[in-house]
């Protein structure tokens, strides 16, 4: 079993409900190598989506790197950031944001929600199957047996609720146990409809 807890609980607090668990921290500031699973890790050679030629460090690069702003567009300098650092673009220095843009050369404008659809979650997807496929796969194993809990500070798996971030941990479990916005291996990998699901930020 997997089950998405808060960063911000307390281990003894989560322990204590769960006892018997593995407490998995996979987000940018996990001291083992589950870090490598945050959205922030450089892992270097992703694909930018719709962007051939290009590459980026990291899964937030490319998700910061393609939006515009009123008083900016996409910028390329962010998908060469290895030090997971300074890599938000905000509405206070840039202006209201305009979307996400298709492709660092694109020309449509995509919104929120679709670009979580077709670039952070694409995105995240190439990262689990490329980068990091023996780390799902141990944790895929493990929680046949034990409870898995993985600590995200956004606990929120609805794609279309744009009012929260996307807990990059439910992406995690819904590609481990094969249900949206993945892929469903139980059901001889038919693509489970992408609509279903959605949301990061």
């Amino acid at each position: 079993m997997i089950i998405i807890e808060s960063k911000r609980k307390k281990p003894e607090t989560i322990i204590k409900q769960y006892p018997d668990a593995i407490l998995a921290d996979v987000t940018s500031s996990a001291k083992d190598g589950l870090v490598k699973l945050s959205p922030f890790y450089p892992h270097g050679g992703i694909p930018v989506p719709f962007s051939e030629g290009y590459t980026a460090t990291c899964v937030e690069a490319i998700w910061q790197g393609l939006k515009v702003f009123e008083g900016a567009d996409v910028d390329t300098s962010l998908f060469s950031n290895d030090t997971m650092k300074g890599l938000k673009r905000t509405v206070r220095r840039f202006g209201k944001p305009l979307g996400h843009r298709k492709g660092v050369h694109g020309t449509e404008l995509l919104s929120y929600i679709e670009a979580r659809k077709q670039i952070y979650i694409p995105t995240y997807k190439w990262v689990l199957e490329n980068k990091v496929a023996d780390i799902i796969d141990y944790l895929r194993e493990v929680s046949k047996v034990k409870t898995v809990i993985l600590l995200d500070y956004d606990k929120n798996a609805d794609v279309e609720n744009a009012k929260k971030p996307l807990s990059h941990a439910s992406l995690i479990k819904a590609y481990i146990e094969g249900i949206c916005p993945f892929e469903d291996k139980k059901n001889n990998n038919k693509a489970i409809q992408l609509e279903l699901f959605d949301n990061y930020e």
